[in-house]
């Protein structure tokens, strides 16, 4: 017994995901692709992958909604797991790294599903708000400075009852280390104290991946 979240080891690391993954080959390809790129660290861990794909099976979702593609893993976890009427829109600014999503997608069989946004998020967020365009899922994983206005634009778009769910929370430690000031690290910080004590959403912040905090809109 512990009563505290357990540090994981390479050996308990590895123990976890032979005893929990079950990563689709599709997926696995992807995050072997990625792997190689300069910014590999930005895709999200396998079982933060999976653990997105339960919810939106417990949570019944139809309508997902992403802040951040990069080469498209949590979309296509996540669109795995929709019914064949589910939608996914996922908003990005980089050209090459989603092109690499898109053949992935339609790899996996899911490109129809999926519907990518490139350009301002804020701009695409706003759009979408202003056509009365509901969510059950929102994930935020973009740049950091401008999480808050990503979260309060899922506030407008989730559904009550709905889960949006924040990447990055823990930023590698830096948010739990005053010499750490960064603008990215000073977002951060804001928003985690904003939203822990924010009456709007129910909230639990979990040490999976980088940090993952759900907020499910009261």
């Amino acid at each position: 017994m512990t009563n505290r979240t357990l540090q994981l080891n390479d050996a308990l690391y590895a123990y976890l995901c032979s005893h929990s993954l079950r990563e689709p080959p599709v997926l696995a390809a992807l995050r072997a692709e990625t792997a190689g790129m300069p910014r590999s660290g930005m895709q999200i861990a396998p079982e933060q992958g999976q653990f997105m794909a339960l919810l939106a099976e417990l949570l019944g979702v139809e309508r997902y909604l992403e802040v951040g593609t990069f080469t498209g893993y949590s979309a296509l976890a996540v669109a795995l797991a929709l019914p064949e009427t589910g939608r996914v829109i996922t908003c990005d600014i980089d050209r090459e790294t989603t092109a690499i999503a898109q053949n992935f997608w339609t790899e996996g069989g899911v490109r129809g599903k999926i519907d990518l946004r490139l350009g301002s998020a804020v701009e695409t967020l706003d759009s979408l708000a202003s056509n009365g365009e509901i969510f059950d899922f929102i994930f935020i994983d973009a740049d950091k400075e401008n999480y808050d206005a990503y979260y309060e634009r899922a506030l407008r778009l989730a559904r009550t009852g709905g889960l949006i769910a924040i990447d990055n929370v823990l930023w590698s430690g830096r948010v739990a280390d005053p010499a750490h000031d960064e603008p990215s690290t000073t977002a951060l910080r804001a928003l985690n104290t904003k939203v822990a004590s924010d009456p709007r959403v129910s909230v639990s912040m979990l040490p999976l991946g980088d940090g993952l905090t759900l907020a499910r809109k009261r």
